[in-house]
C-alpha cells in the first residue's frame, strides 16, 4: 500500500532471553505476559530443564500451522473436529551444504473429504511461519549499551 513501510503490518511481542543462573544453559524467556524456560538437553550439557530452542521454533511453525488450519476450515465451515501438528528436525548435507529439515506430519480429524484434505495441506504451507522459514529471514544484531 502506498506511503507504507516495508515492514510487515503484524509484529510480534518482543521476546527478552536471560541467562537465569539456574543451571548451565537455563535461559528465562519473556514474550510479553508469558514467562518460558529453554535448556538443552543433557546430552549437550545442559539440565534439559525445558525445550531446546530448536523445540522452540518447530513449536511455532506446528502452532502456526494448526491456526491457520483451524481459521480456514472456520471460515469455509468444513467440519475439522481437531488438528494434530507433529515435527520433527534433522541435518543433513545437500550438494555439500548443511541443510536443516523440518518433517511435518499434519493429522486432521473430522468429516473432511479428499480435497477439503488435500486443500487444507496446501494452506498449511502457506501459514506466516511456514512461509518464512521457508523464504530468507533477514536477521540482524547489534551490542546492546553497557549497563
Amino acid at each position: 500500500m502506498a506511503g507504507e513501510s516495508s515492514r510487515e503490518l503484524h509484529m510480534s511481542d518482543t521476546v527478552v532471553v536471560n541467562e537465569n543462573g539456574q543451571g548451565r544453559y537455563q535461559q528465562s524467556i519473556q514474550v510479553g505476559r508469558h514467562s518460558l524456560l529453554a535448556d538443552e538437553p543433557s546430552t549437550l550439557g545442559g539440565d534439559n530443564a525445558g525445550p531446546a530452542p530448536f523445540d522452540y521454533v518447530m513449536a511455532g511453525l506446528g502452532a502456526c500451522t494448526s491456526m491457520t488450519l483451524r481459521m480456514y476450515a472456520e471460515r469455509k465451515g468444513w467440519s475439522l473436529d481437531r488438528i494434530e501438528v507433529q515435527l520433527s528436525h534433522e541435518q543433513s548435507l545437500v550438494d555439500g551444504i548443511r541443510c536443516n529439515q523440518i518433517h511435518r506430519q499434519i493429522g486432521l480429524h473430522g468429516e473432511l473429504n479428499s480435497e477439503q484434505k488435500q486443500r487444507l495441506l496446501e494452506i498449511a504451507n502457506k501459514c506466516p511461519v511456514h512461509r518464512a522459514l521457508s523464504e530468507s529471514f533477514h536477521l540482524t544484531s547489534e551490542l546492546a549499551a553497557a549497563g
